[in-house]
């Protein structure tokens, strides 16, 4: 049986608190459908413990669009520090280990412009700690302050903002609880 990692359960509950009028409709999801068991991904549960180690965050947060730039931006200088992050991708970019999590152009066939999706690597598995992201915990990132910025990247422009949309069409899930229903707040991923 699938299973979301751990990582990605205590993220989707610290953005759930965070943003509890946020969209939780398509592309909001975890589990891969048929498309995406077609082809490796992150989306798939692995044939040896069900878990999955990736998420989807729907960009409309429900308050400011920007918030949603900033998140990206926030869960990209915290996957420096905090390994259970593998990779991100917002807004046809994409930050990894590769360039120490700076971004850089992704040019896959979806741009992720309407959701921010969250790749975790195995430590993320087991570790359901709390992230520190300023958005969501108020507390300061990796030291960050402005003398240091430019050494921790470019962040990401906020110029195609208006590519948001408001809300979506498709299947997917309002639940806003914390899993008491046995609804993850939307399980599978748009075809």
């Amino acid at each position: 049986m699938a299973k979301l990692c751990k990582a990605g359960i205590q993220l989707r509950e610290q953005i759930d608190d965070a943003f509890p009028d946020r969209s939780r409709v398509s592309p909001e999801g975890w589990l891969g459908d048929k498309r995406h068991a077609a082809r490796p991904s992150d989306h798939n549960p692995l044939p040896d413990s069900g878990i999955v180690r990736a998420y989807d965050f729907n960009a409309d947060l429900g308050s400011s669009r920007h918030e949603a730039f900033d998140l990206a931006d926030q869960l990209r200088l915290l996957a420096r520090s905090d390994k259970r992050i593998s990779y991100i991708i917002f807004n046809y970019k994409i930050a990894s280990y590769k360039r120490n999590y700076k971004w850089r152009p992704y040019k896959g066939l979806n741009p992720h412009k309407g959701h921010i999706h969250i790749s975790f690597t195995a430590k993320g598995d087991t570790d359901g700690s709390m992230f520190q992201i300023p958005l969501l915990t108020g507390e300061p990132i990796n030291g960050a302050s402005k003398s240091n910025r430019r050494k921790l990247g470019k962040i990401l422009s906020r110029s195609s903002v208006s590519n948001l949309p408001s809300g979506w069409l498709g299947s997917g899930s309002n639940c806003k609880c914390r899993c008491s229903c046995g609804n993850s707040g939307g399980t599978s991923l748009p075809q």
